[in-house]
């Protein structure tokens, strides 16, 4: 091959990568679905990754783009990452959820240990009334007793 054509198909190549990110952008990131804000493009051919990845150009507009090239080696690798990246968002949202449920439970046992202060103010008023109906009923024991004891005045 002649350096010419090298370097219309290396340009050749270059256009038709650029039109394939441009694509997959277009086509599957849809953040209006709910779709992810980025896709990885698959390249099934080491050798044609790695002539992508050595053209920083490419992959500036691919980083740009948020389509990120995969190649058979690395696509394991990039799930991998997106695993422990879903996994640490699930945990960061159940973290907060238990944290909503220790500030609920928190108020909760506010109103308990307000409601167990009054009751136990209530029980010690009750204590000390019943204190003092007890001696009151036994001064009026007492005094019946001693009542007994007066004898009826005879005619």
């Amino acid at each position: 091959m002649t350096q010419k054509k090298i370097l219309y198909a290396k340009k050749d190549f270059v256009s038709d990568v650029k039109k394939h990110i441009s694509d997959i952008a277009k086509k599957y990131i849809l953040p209006e679905e709910r779709t992810m804000d980025f896709a990885l493009m698959y390249i099934p051919s080491e050798s044609v990754y790695y002539e992508i990845a050595n053209n920083q150009p490419l992959m500036d507009m691919s980083r740009d783009s948020r389509v990120y090239p995969v190649s058979p080696n690395t696509l394991y690798a990039h799930l991998q990452v997106l695993l422990l990246s879903f996994q640490g968002k699930e945990l960061e949202e159940q973290s907060r959820e238990v944290f909503r449920l220790l500030r609920a439970m928190q108020k909760d046992y506010e109103k308990i240990d307000e409601a167990i202060g009054t009751l136990g103010k209530h029980v010690t008023n009750a204590y000390n009334s019943m204190s003092t109906v007890a001696t009151n009923v036994s001064q009026l024991g007492q005094k019946l007793d001693r009542t007994k004891k007066i004898s009826a005045p005879e005619k």
